[in-house]
């Protein structure tokens, strides 16, 4: 036993010493400054809304920075509490809740939308699988003119449904990947009819109360939300408060908030597999053929791209007033998450830069 405990010491001993207290070495500190100083050209203007970055290698924040403000009224500085839309990072938690699904034996991804919606049009030949991988070929109802006529109004998932289930196909299921936001809203109405709670009820308690994520939740502009960040948008004469719309509108393929620590909490979920087995789990990080066999980059719920032979996985979201960027690299176990609350400030490019520039430091250190 004596050995054992020997052993576990110093194993820990080890892990302290590769990742330790980073921010006080002289490496991170460097880290640190370029850091910065690649935000700071996104964040120019102090005085206007910004962001929340952090960095984590193995599961531990190495780096964790607030710029900007949450309200331009009230003149209140952003920290790492504020809480922000996520926008279409949301379908990482509508794809992982299918597969929750999926091993409990209540679906399969195999299944026909014919399955649960016997009168969806091509419902015999969609699957799950294809919603999950946006190649169903259904319209995409963001990019339909008459979105405005509904835009304020309270929809249940089965009008959403309706609203472009009689759009005519843009392509044969299987044919294409074309990135779509209606197959994610169809895939939380099957949540809710198989699960035989609501989507939001489902997400909660499967995922959120689980792994501990305290201040994500289902959006809301009336409901009041602690430590809230609001959302702006730029014009040419300066800041306004962003365009107000339902949130039963982008409802499983948009509609969650959450904080950076709570995204590092369910980055480290997955890794850990609170939520799903492993080999369930594989399903969202396997790049998947269209009918021609030809493979395409995105699992489910996640883009799976290699940048300079570094395999990441990511995906951002963006919804009026605000902008996400998630980006994980398995082979190192670094993940930066970028929440932005002006649509005018995109943490895309930057978050994917800090990634490979925390990959390069660490292999350096």
């Amino acid at each position: 036993m004596k050995i054992i405990n020997i052993k576990s010491t110093y194993l820990l001993l080890i892990a302290f010493i590769i990742i330790g207290n980073p921010l006080n070495s002289v490496y991170s500190q460097n880290l640190e400054a370029k850091i910065d100083s690649l935000l700071l050209k996104v964040f120019t203007d102090k005085n206007g809304p910004g962001g929340e970055f952090l960095v984590a290698k193995a599961g531990k924040p190495i780096y964790q920075k607030s710029f900007g403000k949450a309200n331009l009224e009230l003149d209140v500085n952003l920290t790492s509490d504020n809480v922000f839309q996520i926008g279409s990072m949301t379908k990482q938690f509508t794809a992982i809740s299918i597969l929750i699904l999926e091993e409990k034996g209540k679906l399969s991804v195999n299944d026909l939308v014919s399955k649960y919606l016997p009168d969806y049009p091509l419902g015999d030949k969609i699957t799950i699988h294809h919603l999950l991988t946006h190649t169903s070929g259904i319209k995409d109802f963001t990019k339909m003119k008459s979105l405005r006529d509904i835009s304020q109004k309270e929809m249940t998932s089965k009008m959403m449904v309706d609203f472009f289930k009689n759009e005519p196909a843009d392509f044969a299921p299987g044919e294409k990947f074309d990135y779509n936001n209606s197959g994610y809203v169809l895939l939380g109405y099957i949540i809710e009819l198989v699960s035989g709670e609501k989507y939001e009820e489902f997400i909660n308690k499967n995922i959120f109360d689980k792994v501990g994520m305290n201040n994500s939740q289902y959006a809301s502009d009336r409901k009041i939300i602690l430590k809230r960040a609001y959302g702006y948008q730029k014009k040419e004469y300066g800041y306004v408060n962003k365009t107000q719309i339902s949130f039963s509108i982008p409802f499983s393929s948009g509609s969650l908030m959450s904080t950076t620590g709570d995204m590092l909490k369910w980055q480290n979920a997955l890794n850990l597999n609170l939520l799903l087995n492993t080999e369930t789990l594989k399903k969202a990080f396997t790049k998947y053929k269209l009918n021609n066999g030809e493979e395409f980059t995105y699992g489910y719920g996640w883009h799976l791209i290699n940048v300079n032979g570094t395999q990441l996985r990511r995906h951002g979201g963006s919804i009026f007033g605000f902008k996400s960027m998630g980006v994980y690299i398995p082979s190192e176990d670094i993940y930066v998450i970028g929440l932005t609350n002006c649509d005018c400030n995109s943490p895309t490019q930057v978050t994917e830069d800090i990634a490979l520039l925390t990959l390069k430091a660490l292999k350096k250190g």
